[in-house]
C-alpha cells in the first residue's frame, strides 16, 4: 500500500513511501477495537478482537491470520505462531514460525476462557466481514479511509520492528518475503526522520 507524500520530504524511489500508522494512530485504532469488543462482549466480537491483535503483532497478511489453526499453529509455551506463507515463488506449501508477545498469548487465553466455544476456531471469520468492521473502526479512530485496510498493520509492524533494531533479514523472515528487496522498502526514511535520528545519535 503506497501513498504519495510531500515530494520535498522523501528519500525514496519514485517519490513514494510506505504508509503506516503512527504510534498515536495505532493506539487509537487498538482502543476502538478493544472498546468495540468490551462494550458488547460476545463470541463473534471476540474473534474480531483476536484477529486484530494477531494482525497487529505478527505483521501477517489477513488471509494468513485467518488460516491459523490453534491446535497446531500456536505454541503457547514458547509464544510463537506458525503461519502459512501464502505468497510464494513455487506452489509448495511453506510455513514460517514467528515469535509473538507473551501478552498476546495471555489475551488469547483470557478471551477463550470468557468464550470457551471459540477455542480451536477463534480465527474462523470471513475476510470481507472483517474488512467491513476494520474500516468502520478506522473511521472512528480517525484513520484516513484510503489506508483503512488490515494490510496497513503489516506495514506498521514491519517499520516498528526495523526502527527498534530488528535486522532487516529477520523482518524478511517474519513477514514471509521471498526477496530482501521487498523488505528493504521499509528502510526508507523522510528527511525529517533522518534529521531526528542523527540528532538523537549526536551526529548533528
Amino acid at each position: 500500500m503506497l501513498v504519495p507524500k510531500d515530494k520535498n520530504d522523501l528519500v525514496s524511489i519514485n517519490q513514494f513511501d510506505v504508509y503506516h500508522l503512527t504510534e498515536d494512530e495505532l493506539s487509537r485504532l487498538t482502543y476502538e477495537f478493544q472498546q468495540w469488543f468490551e462494550k458488547t462482549r460476545g463470541v463473534v466480537r471476540s474473534r474480531y478482537w483476536l484477529v486484530f491483535l494477531f494482525l497487529r503483532y505478527t505483521g501477517a497478511r489477513i488471509t494468513e491470520v485467518l488460516s491459523i489453526d490453534e491446535t497446531r499453529d500456536i505454541d503457547f509455551k514458547n509464544s510463537t505462531v506458525r503461519l502459512i506463507t501464502l505468497k510464494r515463488i513455487n506452489k509448495a506449501k511453506q510455513h514460517r514460525v514467528i515469535p509473538i508477545p507473551d501478552r498476546l498469548i495471555s489475551e488469547y487465553l483470557r478471551v477463550v476462557k470468557l468464550f470457551p466455544s471459540i477455542e480451536q476456531k477463534a480465527f474462523k471469520l470471513k475476510k470481507n466481514n472483517f474488512l467491513i468492521v476494520f474500516k468502520k473502526l478506522c473511521k472512528k479512530a480517525n484513520i484516513p479511509s484510503e489506508i483503512a485496510h488490515p494490510h496497513v498493520l503489516r506495514h506498521t509492524r514491519a517499520i516498528e520492528l526495523i526502527r527498534n533494531g530488528i535486522p532487516v533479514t529477520a523482518v524478511q523472515t517474519i513477514l514471509g518475503h521471498s526477496s530482501l528487496n521487498t523488505t528493504a522498502m521499509y528502510l526508507k526514511y523522510s528527511n525529517t526522520e533522518i534529521q531526528a535520528i542523527m540528532k538523537a545519535k549526536g551526529l548533528l
